[in-house]
């Protein structure tokens, strides 16, 4: 039976991550980028898919575990009846040489403990060729991976797994370190765990410090943030969506997607995220990976891109793996990065502007990049599209695509207005005006007081609740009051906002899936905006409640089995889980800047304990600049 996916910590190196377990497995692994083939994959098959467990042999009466304080190493507390043990788990972010460290520490009495170890490349399919180095090391070797096990343990093989067993007392240690490499290059060297868990450790600590976290709230920010640093490919800036694929929307369903990969719909509202954190650094790799990952010709553009900016994301299925919970199909690659999604074009000018706001600075070539999107959505704003969910139906006019073609423009404009870039301000002005015409003549149900989905339809999207946001209607417009009234009749379950309704819409898909968490902190969001701050309170602790014991989100939740549903850890949870709390707490909240374009957000050298500030190392990249006209 599969464990709770809320069950698992994640770590990492900044460029791939493993989930360990509650019980010491890591049960998903994939090296040595997220979106390689996994090594360890039993998270969506079983332990011959691949696992590595290091547990008591005796029965644990107990586990706790937790961070390390502002970091992201894993301990885990085992006590048994004759004693007490803590399993470190670690990667120490690289330069080239990617390792998964365990190190297992006795605390009180003596505690028995056992090792298993089943590598399977290949997604779980393909058995290593395994031998022994002649420093006693184990190195497995299959087609172009190679990973070398050392431990002063003594290990054998047993039924096709390394094993061994090994009892430590108070303050014994015993590590195991497992390193990639590829199968053609010498083998990695050996490195010495202790050092390496120092090293780990003054990482985290000192990027967490950079960091502008103080306020309510404080803890459950800053575990975002370190949870957003470890799903950044650190050698492009890219941030994946999750480490994962194919956890299920709902189980047993065929909801079941590979999100490691990085979203352009996410661009917005992770800048912000980003910046009134103070994590400029970060904020600025992200803005310059999304400009190299879109250029060239804008209707070529992409809703999502690899790592890298690749463009080629084929979407395969997995038939040897059965799925977390029998949920098939196992899908690697996303068929959905071919599709036409208007949003992301707004969403990509918004991230400009913002960053523009934020005190990055700009280039010409970036201005001039806009400039040509901005001329491609004059040409297809028109068009019906899938929309910000990416549903596999019939294309259609959905009224979030609306306004963001809508944001596109806007944003454009104010380039020009408040930026003195260049560019022809009275033909956007008329544009931006006309699509607003249209979206408040049809994308509004007067009889319902409500925006609906899409054009002519009954249906309500949760995205709607962006609008505000968006600066596209303002707070106290009845349109927008009644919209947030419509979606908590029809969209809230027992307290969360789902997406959509699944059984109303045709999505190309069987009905049925989770709460989106992203959505029901963007309902405290509107909350806040038209001034009910209690119902926003509430909704952003009972958010907060359901993290699991580690301050982990998952995308969905289903709120009837109390369950996480969908990948994990989710980005988009946690970019939502920061956004919500500066808005409860801070004088400049991030709805409101993105809403108004006239008032730049307090820039890197201007912030205060409240606001954004960038430390001083950082001020060369977030020295404001007025590049581009």
């Amino acid at each position: 039976m599969s464990a709770p996916i809320g069950s698992y910590g994640m770590i990492g190196d900044c460029q791939t991550a493993a989930l360990v377990g509650l019980n010491g497995s890591v049960d998903w692994l994939c090296w040595p980028r997220f979106d390689s083939d996994a090594c360890f994959a039993s998270l969506l098959g079983g332990q011959s898919n691949g696992f590595w467990l290091i547990t008591p042999s005796d029965e644990v009466t107990s586990v706790s575990r937790r961070y390390r304080p502002d970091t992201l190493i894993l301990e885990t507390t085992f006590e048994t009846a004759t004693g007490t043990a803590t399993l470190v788990d670690f990667m120490l972010p690289r330069d080239s040489t990617s390792d998964l460290t365990r190190i297992v520490r006795g605390d009180e009495g003596e505690v028995a403990m056992c090792m298993e170890l089943l590598l399977r490349f290949g997604y779980g399919a393909l058995t290593p060729w395994v031998t022994r180095l002649e420093d006693g090391a184990l190195r497995a070797v299959a087609g172009p991976d190679m990973v070398v096990l050392r431990t002063p343990a003594a290990i054998r093989g047993e039924n096709f797994k390394t094993v061994a067993q090994f009892t430590l007392g108070k303050g014994a240690t015993m590590p195991f370190t497992l390193s990639y490499g590829p199968s053609h290059l010498p083998v990695p060297k050996a490195t010495d765990p202790e050092r390496a868990l120092e090293q780990c450790e003054k990482f985290w600590r000192d990027w967490t410090a950079r960091t502008n976290t103080a306020g309510p709230h404080a803890e459950a920010i800053k575990r975002s943030l370190i949870t957003l640093k470890g799903l950044t490919y650190l050698p492009s800036g890219g941030i994946v969506a999750a480490p994962t694929t194919s956890l299920p929307e709902q189980f047993g369903s065929e909801r079941n997607w590979d999100y490691r990969l990085c979203w352009l719909r996410d661009a917005t509202l992770t800048l912000l995220a980003l910046m009134n954190a103070g994590v400029y650094d970060e904020a600025a790799a992200w803005r310059d990976w999304l400009q190299r990952a879109v250029a060239g010709s804008p209707d070529e553009m992409q809703i999502m891109y690899g790592l890298r900016g690749e463009r080629r994301l084929t979407e395969l299925t997995i038939d040897w793996l059965p799925g977390y919970a029998d949920s098939k199909p196992v899908r690697i690659g996303n068929a959905a990065h071919q599709q036409f999604q208007l949003d992301v074009y707004g969403e990509l000018m918004d991230a400009f502007e913002q960053s523009r706001k934020g005190g990055l600075a700009a280039t010409e070539e970036g201005w001039s990049l806009q400039r040509a999107l901005v001329e491609h959505v004059g040409e297809v704003w028109e068009r019906p599209d899938n929309g910000i969910w990416e549903t596999r139906g019939p294309p259609r006019h959905f009224v979030y695509s609306k306004v963001m073609a809508w944001v596109a423009f806007d944003r454009a404009v104010k380039g020009v207005e408040v930026h003195r870039l260049k560019g022809p301000v009275e033909q956007w002005r008329e544009i931006r005006d006309s699509i607003h015409a249209d979206v408040c003549a049809k994308g509004f149900d007067a009889e319902r007081n409500t925006f609906r989905a899409a054009y002519d339809e009954p249906h309500l999207d949760a995205s709607l609740l962006l609008m505000v946001q968006t600066g596209f209607v303002k707070p106290d417009d009845p349109r927008f009051i009644g919209t947030v009234a419509a979606i908590e009749r029809e969209l809230l379950i027992d307290g969360f906002v789902q997406r959509y309704n699944t059984n109303g819409i045709d999505d190309g898909l069987r009905p049925g899936e989770g709460a989106f968490l992203a959505c029901s902190f963007w309902l405290a969001d509107a909350y806040i905006a038209i001034g009910r701050h209690e119902d926003a309170e509430e909704m952003f602790e009972r958010l907060l409640a359901i993290r699991n014991d580690l301050g982990l989100l998952a995308e969905e939740y289903d709120p009837r089995e109390k369950r996480f549903t969908g990948n994990f850890p989710q980005a988009f949870s946690h970019v939502a889980l920061i956004n919500t709390a500066f808005n409860l707490t801070r004088l400049k909240k991030p709805a409101e800047q993105r809403a108004d374009g006239h008032e730049p957000m307090e820039s890197a050298s201007k912030g205060d304990a409240r606001n954004v500030a960038a430390p001083p190392e950082l001020s060369r990249r977030a020295a404001p600049s007025s590049g581009g006209r």
